[in-house]
This record gives structure tokens, sequence and C-alpha cells, in this order.
């Protein structure tokens, strides 16, 4: 997860005060993918499979599928 702007090639979703972008590409390979905030970090889950051998998921102040 990082500060970015979005480009022609990104999807984005605004709730409450956070907008986030994600690549379009990327966004049909992980979906359904989850970003919760909790307010000491964000933990992302998603379906995909990175070769890691289990579904997608992070806490902590950032984190990525990948």
């Amino acid at each position: 997860m990082a500060l970015d702007e979005p480009r022609d090639n990104d999807e984005s979703y605004t709730f409450g005060d956070f907008t986030y972008v994600i690549e379009k590409d990327l966004l049909e390979k992980v979906q359904p993918v989850k970003v919760d905030f909790s307010g000491f970090g964000f933990r992302i889950d998603c379906d995909y499979d990175f070769g890691a051998g289990s579904a997608c998921s992070g806490c902590g102040s950032s984190s990525s599928c990948g």
C-alpha cells in the first residue's frame, strides 16, 4: 500500500475519508479484496495466491499483496 494518484489504468473507490486506488489488471486477479483500517494499521485480504501458498493478507502501517 502506498500513496499514489489515480492513473488511466486504475480503478478508485472512496470510502469515508479514504480513496483506494488499484490497477484494473491487479483488481481482476485479486477480487474480492477487503481493506480493513482498524486505527492501528491496515489489513488487506484477497483470494489470490501469489505463490506463497496462502491468501494474501497483512497488517501494520502498510501491507501489500505479492
